[in-house]
């Protein structure tokens, strides 16, 4: 009966480390703009969200990366567009092509309506990690 009441204890306490540390990591920012002399201005505001996951789906004929997060088993469909940057863990500059399905990631969006826009994709591993080495052996006997 102890055992399971600081199971609770515990599970509790690191759903709430979780839920704190998605609350720290969410940054606001809000731009007015004021036009011409009538002095009409709007309010636009967005809010820079992190997270991690692994790559479902990602296809280059369409303009979306597929993720799957780790608090949740369903994944989620993000947008990302030419200005979304995607580095290796050492911050270098990698291609978007040279994402692939099943790659661990972390990344940094903003919702902007209904969509979730990538601004920032960061690769757990290197590159180098995923790629595909072939070797090829060949044995020959002598009659």
């Amino acid at each position: 009966m102890k055992q399971t009441r600081l199971l609770k204890i515990l599970a509790a306490g690191a759903a709430g480390a979780v839920a704190l540390s998605t609350a720290f990591a969410q940054e606001s920012s809000t731009t007015t703009t004021t036009t011409g002399s009538t002095g009409v201005s709007s309010t636009t505001s967005t809010s820079t969200l992190n997270g991690t996951g692994t790559i479902s789906t990602l296809s280059p004929s369409s303009d979306y990366v597929v993720f799957r997060g780790e608090a949740s088993a369903a994944p989620v469909k993000y947008y990302y567009s030419k200005s979304t940057t995607v580095v290796d863990p050492e911050g270098r500059t990698v291609e978007l092509s040279a994402l692939r399905p099943d790659m661990p990631v972390t990344y940094t969006y903003v919702k902007e309506g209904d969509r979730m826009v990538i601004t920032k994709v960061t690769l757990t591993k290197p590159v180098s990690y995923y790629e595909k080495k072939e070797t090829t052996t060949t044995t020959t006997t002598r009659p």
